[in-house]
């Protein structure tokens, strides 16, 4: 690698980087908002929403890269424009597509980490994701228990519990009704309480300190009241429900098994189609990571004397429409109403074909600039809100 690819990799790396940490955060706070509302609903730990959020960071990942590269791609070769550098390297016989080996480079690096990711790891990691979920909705104790609500367990049994400290281990405040097997209740209020598991998975150690406990019997003819510094009261367990295999979603299933789902004759048409449609989403995602250098290139060279940032505006407008355009393909192919093959490739083909034209506009034609139209009709648009702006006209001295 010569000082030129050594120059290019710098340029290209720093931004790249920047933009996919950026993109990874954005994505990763908007979701952290709602995992924790979820979370406190549901009245789980808060320790779950980071296992959640990590098991969520392969999926954004395959959103972030196609991104950072287009930007860091774009932006290197804006630097390269706007410092003349460019004007430089292509006067001493350096032709873009010489100044593309760095970044095809990076893409093709970028390419094989993006397919192994929604290939192969983002598939188990939505997998712990959603068994996480199903935890949280159905699972452990400490899940189900909510502070201040009244829960309700088998056989009659209800919880309340005012305080939770220590995550879950320190309770106070407590109070616990529940039904005898003679057809009486029990009723107890502790001062503080702590579970205990036991050998029976069915059922629960309630270890309740400083409390008062009353028990009524058919038989009674007033309840009997009792006074108590320690109690165990045993309380039934919902029976747990195992999750799921793997698989329930497309999401869940490595491009192999998408493959095998897909090109099997026995199975059933909806989902052979769901899951050729994922298929080919998911490589056709992967085959765009490719068209990124050249549309980087074709964006982030300004026009002559301009230095419009309108291309890196652009970029991002048109990776995120076709990213929404490849979604919606992949539902329609999902139905059956086109071919998924069809529905994926063929928005590929014209996109491709649009990139390539952009590319031979400022590769191989002189003056050339794929959007040179839209940055004069840009110019012109802020030249007459600037000349409207208050202040702007000066008056004459007289």
């Amino acid at each position: 690698m010569n000082s030129i690819d050594r120059h290019m990799a710098r340029l290209i790396a720093v931004p790249l980087l920047a933009n996919l940490v950026i993109a990874l955060m954005l994505l990763v706070l908007d979701r952290m908002r709602i995992l924790f509302d979820f979370v406190a609903t549901e009245g789980g730990p808060v320790s779950v929403v980071w296992q959640m959020l990590a098991n969520l960071i392969p999926e954004y990942l395959g959103l972030g890269i196609p991104i950072g590269l287009l930007l860091g791609v774009l932006l290197a070769f804006r630097r390269l424009a706007t410092t003349s550098e460019l004007d430089v390297m292509r006067a001493v016989g350096i032709s873009y597509t010489r100044l593309l080996r760095v970044p095809y480079m990076f893409a093709l690096g970028l390419a094989l980490v993006n397919l192994a990711i929604v290939g192969f790891v983002q598939p188990y990691a939505r997998y712990a994701y959603e068994g996480l979920r199903f935890e949280l909705r159905t699972g452990a104790l400490g899940a189900s228990i909510k502070v201040g609500e009244f829960t309700n367990f088998p056989r009659g049994a209800t919880v309340r519990i005012e305080r939770s400290e220590d995550q879950g281990r320190k309770l106070s405040g407590i109070f616990v009704h529940a039904e005898t097997a003679k057809g009486g209740w029990t009723a107890v209020t502790a001062a503080t309480g702590q579970f205990l598991a036991t050998d029976n998975p069915d059922e629960i150690i309630f270890r309740l300190t400083n409390g008062t406990l009353i028990n009524a019997e058919p038989g009674f003819s007033v309840p009997r009241v009792l006074t108590f510094t320690s109690h165990d009261l045993p309380i039934p367990l919902p029976k747990s429900e195992n999750f799921r295999g793997r698989g329930g979603r497309n999401l869940e299933l490595t491009l192999p098994e998408l493959a095998r789902i897909g090109g099997a004759s026995d199975t059933p048409a909806m989902l052979r189609d769901t899951s050729r449609s994922a298929f080919h989403f998911r490589l056709v995602e992967v085959a765009t990571i490719f068209l990124l250098p050249l549309l980087a290139l074709a964006l982030g060279v300004p026009p002559k004397r301009s230095s419009s940032a309108l291309g890196v505006f652009l970029s991002i407008v048109m990776i995120v429409t076709y990213h929404k355009v490849n979604e919606y393909a992949e539902a329609i192919g999902g139905l059956g109403l086109i071919d998924p093959f069809v529905a994926l490739w063929v928005p590929f083909v014209i996109f491709a074909a649009l990139v390539f034209w952009m590319y031979y506009q400022i590769a191989y034609v002189p003056g050339g600039q794929p959007i040179g139209a839209l940055e004069k009709a840009f110019a012109s648009i802020g030249k007459a809100v600037a000349s409207r702006m208050p202040g702007q006209k000066r008056q004459r001295a007289v």
